[in-house]
C-alpha cells in the first residue's frame, strides 16, 4: 500500500502532484513502486487524493507499460491527516502488507529485509534509522522522530523531545492497523502516528534497524536537490 493523497504544499504551486515530481527523470512514485518490486512485492494499492485524475491516469499507463498490477482508491478526505488514507484502503489490503509513502525513496534490500521479519497477528513493524546525528537524508524540522526501547517503539511524533531513531516511512502491517486507526479517529487523531500510538499501548509496534540502509523523505525543493545529489553519488 502506498499513500499518495496529500497535496505536498511545501513544494509550492510549481508542483501540481508531488508523487509525479521528477527525480532524476523518473516520477517519485515510480521510484517507490519499482524499488518495492525489486524487493519482491508484485501488487500495489495506491491511495490517491489531491490531483486524483492526473495521478491515476499516470499510474494506469505506468501499470500497463511495466506490467505491474496497481489498484487505486480515492481518499476524498485527503486534506485530513494521513491515517485516513491508510484506512480508506482497508478493503483492498491483505492480512499483512507493506505500507509505504509516495515521497520516500529507499533501498530495495531494506524493504526486503522488513518483509522477511516475523510478524505477530496484532503487530506492526516500523523500519527505523538510529543514525540521529549528522544524517544527510534528514530534515530535523520535519522528520518523524521515534523512541525505541527494548526493540519496541514507545513514542513517535515530529515534536517529541526524547528520541533515538527516525521513522523511515516503511512499515510491515497486519489488519490490526485498521482497528488502531479507528480508535485513533474516535479520539480525534486522523494521523498514522495516532494509530501507531494505539498499538503502542499494547506494545505491538516493533522496530527494525535499517543499519546503513539508504532512505530519504522528499518534502520540498531542498530535499529534492539533496535526493538527486545522494542518488547520483550512489550511482
Amino acid at each position: 500500500m502506498i499513500i499518495a493523497a496529500g497535496r505536498g504544499s511545501r513544494f509550492g504551486e510549481r508542483r501540481e502532484s508531488k508523487p509525479l515530481c521528477p527525480v532524476k527523470g523518473r516520477a517519485l512514485i515510480e521510484w517507490v513502486i519499482l524499488t518495492a518490486r525489486q524487493a519482491g512485492i508484485g501488487e500495489f494499492v495506491v491511495v490517491t487524493g489531491y490531483a486524483k485524475e492526473k495521478l491515476e491516469a499516470h499510474l494506469a499507463e505506468f501499470s500497463r507499460r511495466q506490467k505491474i498490477p496497481i489498484s487505486c482508491v480515492w481518499n476524498e478526505g485527503w486534506e485530513k491527516e494521513n491515517g485516513l488514507s491508510v484506512y480508506k484502503a482497508k478493503g483492498l489490503a491483505g492480512e499483512s502488507f507493506a505500507l509505504l509513502m509516495s515521497d520516500h525513496i529507499f533501498d530495495a534490500d531494506t524493504l526486503a529485509r522488513l518483509m522477511g521479519q516475523p510478524l505477530g497477528p496484532d503487530e506492526t513493524i516500523l523500519a527505523v534509522d538510529f543514525n540521529v546525528r549528522s544524517n544527510p537524508s534528514v530534515d530535523l524540522d520535519d522528520v518523524t522522530k521515534v523512541l525505541v526501547e527494548g526493540g519496541r517503539v514507545v513514542a513517535v511524533g515530529k515534536t517529541i523531545e526524547s528520541y533515538n531513531a527516525f521513522d523511515t516511512g516503511m512499515f510491515l502491517c497486519t489488519s490490526a492497523i485498521f482497528r488502531a486507526l479507528e480508535e485513533g479517529q474516535r479520539r480525534g487523531d486522523f494521523s498514522l502516528s495516532g494509530g501507531m500510538r494505539v498499538l503502542m499501548e499494547s506494545r505491538n509496534v516493533k522496530a527494525m534497524d535499517i543499519g546503513k540502509g539508504f532512505w530519504i523523505d522528499i518534502d520540498d525543493e531542498q530535499a529534492l536537490e539533496r535526493a538527486e545529489t545522494l542518488l547520483a553519488e550512489r550511482g
